[in-house]
């Protein structure tokens, strides 16, 4: 239980050093992540049983030739895919903010260094090394924060494009 609250000692410790940006960017990381977990949980869980069920529902068709039973074929992967890309745009849109709230932290923190050099002089530097890790830590953080999600979310889109392929084949082959 000690371990429990030393770990969340040290990431309040980290947020403040960081400044208020930081807290945005563990919001867009959480959902990010939110997201991702959802989509692997859809693709190895939700989406075979589906798969089956469209293939199950076309082999008891009793036109599978005809130009209306292609345009129904259509539709039905069309709508697979739909769910399979579902909430990808926004975990990718999520992988680059998080470079993008990074770089406010920094001009916010550089803000904190102007400010505390106008009053100082610019000769104090533990005065001012407040000011320089709020410039530097949120970048970290940001880019931290969208490289942890960028193998996932071309991965992700990739999956999809894949598994729509695969259905399309399976249903015209059956």
């Amino acid at each position: 239980m000690i371990w429990l609250y030393q770990a969340a000692d040290a990431i309040r410790h980290f947020l403040e050093l960081g400044g208020d940006v930081l807290w945005g960017i563990m919001a867009a990381l959480v959902l990010m992540w939110t997201l991702i977990l959802e989509r692997l949980w859809y693709l190895y869980r939700v989406h075979p049983r589906r798969r089956q069920a469209i293939i199950e529902a076309w082999k008891a068709r009793s036109d599978t030739t005809s130009w209306y039973a292609r345009r129904i074929r259509d539709c039905v992967v069309s709508e697979a895919a739909l769910e399979l890309k579902q909430n990808v745009s926004l975990i990718k849109a999520l992988i680059a903010v998080c470079p993008l709230l990074g770089l406010l932290g920094t001009v916010t923190g550089m803000i904190a260094v102007f400010d505390v050099m106008t009053y100082t002089g610019g000769g104090n530097a533990r005065a001012m090394a407040a000011g320089v890790s709020m410039a530097t830590v949120p970048t970290l953080a940001g880019m931290v924060a969208a490289l942890s999600g960028v193998y996932f979310g071309s991965w992700l889109e990739y999956r999809a494009q894949v598994e729509a392929e695969r259905l399309e084949d399976l249903l015209q082959h059956s």
